[in-house]
């Protein structure tokens, strides 16, 4: 039996074609722009066009096709399997995608947001694999959270659950997901950009980004750290102090054997964790949970959207 996933962003789409095999899972993978302007209703046409091109191609049938997951941006209602508006994809408004891809297809299918796909991404296939309780955190554009709970997936009441860039760290601080002081604030790529905005006002270093701090971003803070830059530094460690904070806040919550993060923190593990396993150390009950980078990188979205489809094997609270 086969497995296909639908992988939905702002920018681009992909179709993967993938089988139940858990450590050469990816068969094919077909992607396009995503191009928003035309609409959901043409790019979701283009989606199915695309998964009848992969079948036709490897020669598939549906009936060969086990189950269909789909990866894309919140707010959703994976329950009802609508997606509400994602500030990424304007016009998809309350798009009712499983219902349609149900219709199209005939095969059992899965909607998750993005941050919880990656979780199941991470758990089946990656650095989280054989864990029992996990989470996956994005530290990426934003600050998103998927949580893995006693071999579920946990959603929330509302599919809000993971939504920890929300949570205030500070009263006062750089602006994360419409909050200063969040966690999303001090640890995701605008926010720290922001963070290095605010430092900038109250700071002794000499440094060639200050002259350009309005447009200096995440990016360009880590090329200068790596060149010896302190003023970059300095912002990179308060951002690794707070991801600590965060972090201790969460493992006292969840207890959770593992938290594997993405995007800035895997590009920088050691420095992170020179800085954020003292602290976790010294605040969090647990000593047994373990920090680690995401394993599959640029490649985790595909392997997020196929996850979901095993959803035979896949339960959500």
């Amino acid at each position: 039996m086969f497995l296909l996933g639908f992988d939905i962003g702002g920018t681009k789409c992909a179709v993967v074609l993938g089988k139940n095999d858990f450590e050469n899972p990816i068969v094919d993978k077909i992607s396009f722009p995503t191009d928003v302007k035309r609409g959901w209703r043409l790019v979701l046409a283009e989606l199915f066009d695309t998964a009848d091109k992969l079948l036709e191609k490897h020669k598939i049938s549906t009936e060969n096709i086990s189950g269909i997951g789909i990866s894309c941006g919140g707010p959703l209602d994976s329950k009802k399997g609508i997606i509400q508006s994602p500030p990424n994809l304007p016009d998809w408004d309350n798009v009712p995608i499983v219902k349609l891809c149900k219709e199209r297809f005939g095969v059992p299918t899965v909607l998750q947001n993005d941050a919880n796909t990656c979780a199941v991404a991470e758990w089946k296939y990656g650095a989280a694999k054989g864990t029992k309780n996990a989470i996956f955190l994005t530290f990426g554009t934003g600050m998103g959270a998927g949580l893995i709970l006693d071999g579920k997936l946990y959603s929330g009441t509302n599919d809000l659950a993971g939504e920890v860039g929300h949570i205030r760290l500070t009263d006062d601080g750089p602006e994360g997901y419409g909050k200063k002081g969040s966690f999303e604030g001090y640890c995701s790529g605008g926010g720290i950009a922001n963070l290095a905005k605010l430092m900038a006002k109250n700071t002794g270093f000499q440094s060639d980004l200050l002259e350009k701090i309005e447009t200096v971003n995440a990016k360009d803070l880590s090329i200068a750290m790596q060149n010896g830059d302190e003023f970059a530094r300095s912002v990179y460690e308060k951002s690794a102090e707070k991801l600590a904070a965060g972090l201790s806040i969460l493992i006292d919550i969840l207890d959770p054997e593992m938290i594997v993060i993405g995007s800035i923190y895997a590009r920088n593990t050691a420095f992170f964790n020179s800085i954020i396993i003292p602290i976790i150390e010294k605040e969090a009950l647990s000593k047994s949970c373990k920090i680690v980078p995401a394993k599959l990188g640029e490649n985790i979205g595909d392997y997020a959207a196929l996850s979901l489809a095993l959803s035979n094997e896949i339960q959500v609270m």
